[in-house]
């Protein structure tokens, strides 16, 4: 698969504000273990943006995570595994927010059109950072479980609803995750007109098995807000509390294929 990579020096902006990284003073409670892969993560993030990949080194992702080198090294014996490390986290906080986001929205079709508007989303506000997830989805299974896991929880709830008719749940995730990918790289490149992604993700519903008259009418529904991630959580905690005891929880990635 060909890589995809717009920044012409190695720069990365910032992350969208919907994205940003929250205190670290917020994993307080976690092992120290994670609490320092995270530091890691927001340091990394931080070079990136100021250095450029390319230019950016461990030793001074150290530095701003105010860390001996030995400490980096003992998390990541490389900067493209951190690099790696760093994508995989906005795949799956990306994810998580998308999925905090459809607490309320109970149908398949439109949870599954949402995750796809959104990663088009990100193709149009951060497209450096929507480059970066592409380039490493490609050669990192783990990436791509991450968010596949997610897709398969939504096309799982639209098959019980009857609202998507597949072949295989395998053959019918390539589909989406194919097609979006595609999708982000055009937005990327600056190419597609106005109204794209609703396009998409309206082709992407119909290949699903959704009319294409309900397809339109579930993309014209308006995207509900990625919350901030206190409130996101507590929101999903409640919903996942009520449902608890029903078959498959709404929200949840699926975490294999059968």
């Amino acid at each position: 698969m060909e890589k995809v990579t717009i920044w012409s020096n190695g720069s990365l902006p910032a992350l969208p504000a919907e994205l940003a990284l929250e205190p670290i003073e917020a994993l307080a409670r976690a092992p120290k273990r994670e609490r320092t892969r995270r530091q890691l993560i927001d340091a990394a993030v931080r070079v990136f943006c100021a250095r450029g990949v390319a230019a950016a080194t461990l030793q001074e992702v150290a530095h701003v995570a105010e860390m001996a080198n030995a400490t980096v090294y003992n998390h990541f014996t490389s900067k493209d595994e951190l690099l790696e490390e760093t994508a995989v986290w906005l795949a799956d906080r990306l994810c998580r927010r998308i999925a905090e986001s459809c607490v309320d929205v109970a149908e398949g079709g439109e949870r599954m059109a949402i995750g796809n508007r959104r990663y088009l989303w990100l193709a149009e506000v951060a497209p450096a950072w929507a480059a970066l997830l592409l380039d490493v989805a490609a050669a990192s299974p783990k990436l791509f479980d991450t968010v596949r896991g997610y897709i398969l929880a939504d096309l799982r709830l639209g098959v019980r609803q009857k609202a998507f008719q597949v072949t295989t749940e395998s053959a019918a995730a390539d589909l989406v995750s194919g097609t979006i990918a595609q999708a982000m790289r055009m937005i990327i490149a600056g190419l597609p007109s106005r109204g794209h992604p609703a396009a998409v993700t309206i082709l992407v519903l119909v290949g699903l098995g959704v009319t294409r008259a309900a397809a339109s009418e579930i993309v014209r529904r308006p995207l509900p807000p990625l919350t901030a991630p206190a409130t996101a959580e507590r929101r999903l905690g409640l919903k996942q509390g009520a449902a608890r005891g029903r078959r498959g929880r709404v929200g949840e990635p699926a975490k294999s294929l059968p």
